[in-house]
Order: C-alpha cells, then sequence, then structure tokens
C-alpha cells in the first residue's frame, strides 16, 4: 500500500495568519505519506522571510523535494512541490496555459515525477489549475495532452492529483473524469468530505485522478483541529495499492529504448512573470 497526499500549504500560512512551515510538515508526519504532493510554496519570498519551503518540509520530514516554480519574479518563487522518501526522477515541470487577452492572471503549472513503487514506476502529476472557468477548461486539456498525460513516458499507473479550483459540476472536472478515474468513484464512490476552507468545510476543489492498474482503498480529507488552522485548505489523503499488470501498461505506448532524444526527461521552459 502507498498513501498519497495532496495538500494546499498557503505559503505556510494559516487561518490564525500565522507562518509555520514546522506546522506543515507535522500535519503531513500525522498522514504518515509516502508522497506529498504540495501547492502554493513559496521560495526565497520576501513575504515569507526568504525561505525555501519545499526544501524546509522536506528536511522536517526526511523527504526528497522536487519543486517547480509557476511564478518567478526575480529571486523569488511560488509553486508547486513533489516530496518523497522513496526513489524518484523529475519527469516534467511546465506552465500550463492561461487565457488570451487576460495577462494578468495568476500563472499555473504542474510537476510530473516518476516514483519507485516496489519496482514499479508510479507516475505522479501534481497542479494547482486557476481561478477562471475557461482557463481551467485548456487548462485539464494540456494535462491530458501530449506533454503530460498523453506522453509516451506517462506510462500507467499514474496519478494527477492537486488544487483544481474546480468542482465536480464543473467543466474542468467533467472533462478529466472523461479519461480519468476519480479516485473517489475506485474507493466505492465514497464521500472524501470537502476541502476547502479549511475552517468550516464546503467545496470539495482537492482532487486525485488515475490512470491505469491501480486501486483505491480509500481516500478522505483529514479533519484535525491542527488542519482546520494549519492551512487554508484541509489535506487529501488517498491509500493506494499498485496491481501488477503485464506488458506495457498504456496502449501504444514506445518501449524505452526506442524513444528518440527528444523524449528524454526534460524540464519546460517558462516565461518570468512579473504578477504577485
Amino acid at each position: 500500500m502507498i498513501r498519497l497526499l495532496s495538500y494546499n500549504i498557503h505559503r505556510c500560512v494559516g487561518t490564525d495568519r500565522r507562518l509555520s512551515s514546522e506546522r506543515i510538515a507535522e500535519v503531513i508526519d500525522s498522514c504518515d505519506a509516502d508522497i506529498v504532493a504540495l501547492q502554493e510554496v513559496d521560495v526565497g519570498r520576501m513575504r515569507t522571510g526568504a525561505a525555501d519551503q519545499a526544501q524546509d518540509i522536506a528536511r522536517h520530514l526526511g523527504m526528497m523535494p522536487h519543486f517547480h516554480a509557476a511564478l518567478t519574479v526575480q529571486e523569488e518563487q511560488y509553486g508547486d512541490a513533489i516530496l518523497t522518501r522513496r526513489p524518484s526522477r523529475l519527469m516534467q515541470a511546465g506552465p500550463l496555459p492561461g487565457l488570451a487577452g487576460r495577462p494578468n492572471l495568476e500563472p499555473r503549472g504542474a510537476l510530473w515525477v516518476a516514483v519507485d513503487v516496489a519496482g514499479k514506476e508510479l507516475q505522479v502529476i501534481n497542479t494547482h489549475f486557476g481561478l477562471n472557468g475557461g482557463e481551467r477548461l485548456r487548462q485539464a486539456e494540456t494535462v491530458l495532452g501530449d506533454d503530460w498525460l498523453a506522453h509516451p513516458r506517462c506510462q500507467d499507473p499514474a496519478v494527477l492529483i492537486g488544487d483544481f479550483n474546480a468542482v465536480p459540476r464543473s467543466r474542468a472536472y467533467r472533462r478529466l473524469a472523461q479519461d480519468l478515474s476519480e479516485a473517489r468513484h475506485l474507493a466505492g464512490n465514497c464521500d472524501p468530505g470537502a476541502t476547502y476552507p479549511s475552517r468550516l468545510p464546503l467545496l470539495r476543489i482537492d482532487h486525485a485522478f488515475l490512470r491505469g492498474a491501480v486501486s483505491v482503498r480509500s481516500v478522505k480529507s483529514i479533519r484535525t483541529p491542527l488542519t482546520r488552522v494549519a492551512s487554508d485548505h484541509l489535506p487529501l489523503l488517498l491509500e493506494l495499492e499498485l496491481a501488477p499488470s503485464p506488458g506495457h501498461a498504456r496502449t501504444g505506448a514506445r518501449d524505452e529504448a526506442d524513444a528518440p532524444a527528444s523524449d528524454q526527461l526534460r524540464t519546460m521552459r517558462q516565461p518570468a512573470n512579473g504578477a504577485a
């Protein structure tokens, strides 16, 4: 079994307005997660003391961090991270599209890491979608496309996880659910609970979508006195089992030895953005 956690940490500022990466690490540690997908992570930003929050939280937990900056302003960065104690490798990190004619929208991105689970690689893509409905739909189409989930190297099993800013009735959620299985359905259509806002959760906007030979034992939002104050989101915890499957898991995937050099692991470049 593997425990996978998604957590929008609100740059480690809690609902009590206190800044504490240690408190976020305490929440994660209490969940005993093997893989952690974080959103709203500050690195070198003056507003949070110029700390490297990805490194700080990983150090507290004894994990290896992978970080992608969706926003870069000079030396300050803000984005998403994946932490794990298991062997892992960065597959890709890059921007997601906004909307034409809307340059002031906050830049968004995705981070893809392959994690070794008992000799099998689990592809984990962490993302944080935008606030505009049209923007989210474009971002959903992008992560389903050739640079991400449809990339030849993104073989099953795969998990798309994060803060989608999208409730289940939204167009972006429904588009993702056309191609992927939402975790709660695989767990027996259980209700994992709302994740936002943490003090009085009303909205289910943090999700996990899966593909391939993987079963979901449970999925739930973690509601404790600590999680209600540590961030404005509750963490979402999944318990997964990777089922054995013969051969390549995804139809049409090329053998790794045959893949051209252009398909080698890469980090996509994104432009610097001056938005706050």
